[in-house]
């Protein structure tokens, strides 16, 4: 008998049954779908037609969708339009969107230049993702979308940069603007904005396949806590849309395909045999739903995406990534085979995207991917930017968390066993995590231990102090609980003892080690993200990082300070 690798509910459900899943990697999860396949066949005549991004075209007012059933004759439209960084984001975009059907003969086209008037054109690549997955009657889900990509290279920095998508059939969508990073150029830099969460998820459900009922596949099923009639994921799209950030970065857990755990337990049902509710595992379809709900956000600020848990999807090859490099267009300059692992600078901050799933204790579907290729990246990178005198903060975002104390997953040691140490040695100023779906705020840590207490309004000196890692997974997936005995602590709710006596920590052997957590500063349970206000400056930079919640109410903050050059 195999040792459980995946705790039941913390990867997406792609039809293999349950004990095999458990005891699988991503990569052994992706031959049984291979094989699966071979034994059953599908037509490409029995593909479920059509996607919900029709339904977020017509939200724009553009599509000729508006009112009407999909089919295959109506107009090709696009929708689900989300821009990112290319791997120089200072002169690099990446346009993408999604076709509300298969382009046959049609091309797809993305209008773009300095100003509305446009000027230039680019052929897209169209990008066909074909997805089955086994359902429990042992058949096949079958499903396949259909993704365009444009990259823009040579561009101005921070200036905007206007674009449309076009088809040769006649669709034209409405023109928009995105702009690339600020240089990192000392005397170029002028302050800026970004902002951050991680587990966002959908309030919304998709249109198939047909029979699916609400609160299936979206952000609303499972919690009594979470309040059903109250759109959570919508809240805080709509704050972080208001803050009008010049990027987002979102921490891992992104769609949920699968949103299976926390609640709704992963089954398979023997032939013949139907789920009550009509839930039945990963459904490729909530990927338009996301992308329509970000849409007003992600088609004029570059959103940035870390992979967490419940983004290794087995259906897709590359360590269950394969859909992801279908859908988004990720800058590639990180280690070879880690499509997740990234780096990109804007002005004064550099900023790493790590995948978690390579070092976790906790869920190891894909633990050990990279054969150390990862860190190695991570400490040669972080020890480029540090030597950098144009590069005054560091940030890291990822998945699972180095340092968090809710009852769900609390702390992982991979993570602090592989990282942190490089964290202290290249003094990385934030670290940004999700997975548990609160918020919280530690003191700043350096060799695992507080240095100070940093309470709200309080000023960190990161060269001296260490790193302040941050919780922020309430981006819209119901929310997590914190352990007995353990209050919140926020701005106005502040409690005398802030130390959490009874957390956790994930071990490699997977198993929960008690650890008391005297880091922990400021705990907090509804939905959220935190904003960072960027100050550069020639002789000392600063960047505020306050946290707010999902009606724009702010609750911490705290200001990072570093003379330049140090």
């Amino acid at each position: 008998m195999r040792n459980r690798l995946n705790p039941a509910g913390d990867i997406p459900d792609t039809g293999i049954p349950e004990q095999l899943a458990a005891t699988m990697t991503m990569a052994e999860q992706h031959e049984w779908h291979r094989g699966y396949l071979r034994r059953h066949a599908v037509s490409r005549r029995n593909f479920l037609r059509g996607s919900a991004a029709a339904a977020a075209v017509a939200a724009v007012g553009t599509s000729p969708f508006a009112g009407r059933a999909y089919a295959d004759q109506a107009q090709l439209a696009v929708g689900g339009r989300h821009v990112g960084f290319g791997p120089d984001a200072a002169s690099q975009l990446r346009f993408a969107a999604q076709l509300s059907r298969n382009p046959g003969g049609a091309k797809v086209f993305l209008d773009h230049g300095p100003t509305p008037a446009l000027g230039a054109s680019v052929e897209a690549e169209v990008r066909d993702l074909v997805t089955q997955i086994p359902t429990s009657d042992s058949g096949v889900l079958a499903a396949e979308q259909f993704y365009v990509h444009a990259p823009v290279d040579g561009l101005p920095g921070r200036l905007p940069h206007f674009y449309r998508w076009r088809t040769s059939d006649g669709f034209v969508g409405d023109i928009r603007a995105a702009s690339t990073a600020m240089p990192s150029v000392r005397n170029a830099v002028l302050p800026f904005r970004f902002t951050m969460m991680g587990d966002q998820g959908t309030d919304d459900t998709p249109a198939q396949p047909a029979g699916i009922a609400p609160g299936d596949y979206d952000d609303k099923y499972y919690k009594p806590d979470n309040d059903p009639a109250v759109p959570h994921a919508d809240n805080v799209m709509r704050q972080i849309v208001a803050c009008k950030p010049d990027f987002h970065v979102l921490a891992g857990d992104i769609a949920y395909a699968d949103p299976s755990g926390a609640g709704k337990k992963p089954r398979y049902v023997a032939a013949g045999d139907k789920l009550p509710d009509g839930f039945d595992k990963f459904n490729p379809y909530v990927w338009d739903v996301y992308f329509g709900a970000i849409e007003a956000s992600a088609s004029t600020t570059p959103w940035m995406f870390a992979t967490g848990n419940h983004d290794m999807e087995a259906a897709y090859d590359t360590h269950g990534y394969g859909g992801h490099l279908a859908r988004l267009d990720l800058p590639g300059n990180g280690p070879a085979g880690c499509p997740s692992a990234y780096s990109f600078t804007y002005g004064n901050v550099a900023v790493l995207s790590l995948d978690a799933n390579d070092v976790s204790y906790e869920i190891k579907a894909n633990t050990g991917y990279s054969g150390g290729a990862q860190t190695g990246w991570v400490e040669r990178t972080l020890a480029e930017y540090r030597a950098n005198p144009d590069i005054d903060f560091i940030v890291c975002f990822f998945h699972h968390c180095a340092y968090s104390t809710t009852d769900s997953h609390a702390s992982d040691g991979g993570l602090r066993d592989a990282w942190c140490a490089l964290f202290d040695r290249y003094q990385v100023d934030l670290v940004l995590q999700g997975h548990n779906h609160i918020f919280e705020r530690t003191d700043p840590i350096r060799g695992g231990r507080p240095t100070k207490a940093a309470g709200d309004n309080s000023i960190v000196y990161p060269d001296a102090d260490g790193t302040v890692y941050y919780t922020v997974g309430g981006g819209g997936r119901p929310r997590y609980g914190f352990q007995p005995g353990s209050p919140e602590s926020y701005r106005g709710h502040e409690v005398p003892d802030t130390a959490v006596p009874n957390s956790y920590v994930w071990t490699p052997a997977g198993t929960k080690q008690d650890e008391a957590a005297p880091w922990s500063r400021v705990r907090f349970r509804n939905y959220s993200f935190i904003r960072v206000d960027v100050r550069p400056g020639f002789f000392a930079s600063e960047m505020d990082v306050v946290a707010v919640d999902e009606y724009g109410r702010e609750f911490d903050k705290v200001t990072y300070r570093r003379q330049v050059g140090r």
